[in-house]
């Protein structure tokens, strides 16, 4: 995540902006912002227990405190602080996740506390609250907000649960919902902001977008990490080496046996030679060598043995004799005497 420079120090100027209150007011606001030394902000309960009054009352010397800095003369001072902290949020997309703009601006807990205090208390920025669809975001335009939060509802309603698509694709499918907005934000550095404005659409390990639903974006165990790595790879690879994939790619423990075994419960894996898996998705056939055959002959009629080992080869890392070995089994299959198998019926 890009980092944000600012010119100001952030400590001094909430300090400043304090002073104007009296002083039971001033700690309600430290305890409830987490501007002291402790920057865990309290909840209205616990203040209201500490000085014995009711959570209503906290809140009501909250809303009174943030009242009184606003019409301040030290508020009116810091006018450019508050112009240069809504520059930076521009910069930043002109709408951010919470957690993401404070990150960007300082990796202390401490700073993002009184950072986030100049957001209250600053009147060009608005904060809408997490719901079911995003998280904790600023902005400081309602028309652009809502023109994202739109589009991004629109993407997530275009992707199934078994989508998963590189950042770039994902990205220009966000583009076609956002034809309205301005061009000085359709950079890729905005667009990935944007995207984690939402709680239903998510990135994996492996920097892929899809449902945030999907065990594609949200990898429980074995199995989806197993999917993950014979994605990545792209074509069919051995259990071993998809074990020892998991840990490099992931940091996870994978053993070689466990591995296997998971590969071999899970429908979305296909054996398709000795240890050798791909994905079902793929377009391979399941079941051993005499399954494929069978599914070859029925898809294409009576075939020639040469014509079978060719189609099967394509679905199967099997040595010729193997497939001829199979043919010769007048349990399940029949020669004509044109040469040519079909299924025994």
């Amino acid at each position: 995540m890009a980092t944000s420079t600012i010119s100001f120090k952030p400590k001094q100027i909430v300090k400043r902006l304090l002073s104007s209150l009296p002083d039971r007011a001033r700690e309600v606001i430290v305890y409830r912002y987490g501007l002291g030394v402790d920057t865990r902000r309290m909840t209205l309960d616990a203040i209201g227990k500490k000085y014995g009054i009711t959570r209503e009352r906290v809140r009501q010397i909250e809303n009174y405190a943030l009242g009184i800095v606003r019409k301040s003369n030290e508020y009116k001072l810091e006018k450019a602080v508050f112009a240069e902290l809504e520059s930076t949020l521009h910069a930043l997309g002109g709408i951010v996740v919470e957690d993401d703009f404070l990150g960007s601006i300082s990796k202390d807990k401490s700073l993002q506390n009184h950072i986030h205090f100049l957001l209250i208390i600053g009147e060009p920025f608005k904060k809408r609250r997490e719901d079911d669809d995003f998280n904790h975001r600023w902005h400081v335009n309602e028309e652009l907000a809502t023109q994202v939060e739109d589009a991004l509802r629109k993407l997530y309603g275009s992707l199934s649960t078994k989508d998963l698509l590189p950042e770039s694709e994902i990205i220009n499918k966000f583009l076609q919902h956002l034809e309205n907005v301005s061009e000085r934000y359709k950079n890729q550095e905005i667009m990935r902001r944007w995207l984690k404005l939402s709680k239903s659409i998510g990135v994996n390990a492996l920097g892929d977008w899809g449902s945030s639903n999907s065990s594609n974006i949200k990898t429980k165990g074995m199995r989806d990490y197993a999917f993950l790595v014979i994605r990545k790879h792209g074509s069919p690879i051995h259990f071993r080496d998809v074990a020892k994939q998991i840990m490099v790619m992931f940091k996870k423990k994978a053993h070689v046996a466990t591995t296997h075994n998971e590969l071999i419960k899970d429908p979305r894996f296909v054996l398709v030679g000795r240890g050798l898996y791909a994905l079902a998705e793929w377009g391979y056939a399941p079941g051993i060598v005499r399954d494929v055959v069978r599914l070859v002959i029925e898809k294409h009629g009576p075939l020639t043995k040469e014509e079978i080992i060719a189609k099967v080869m394509k679905e199967r890392y099997v040595k010729e004799n193997t497939i001829a070995v199979n043919l010769q089994n007048p349990k399940y299959f029949k020669r004509d005497k044109d040469g040519k198998y079909s299924v025994v019926i």
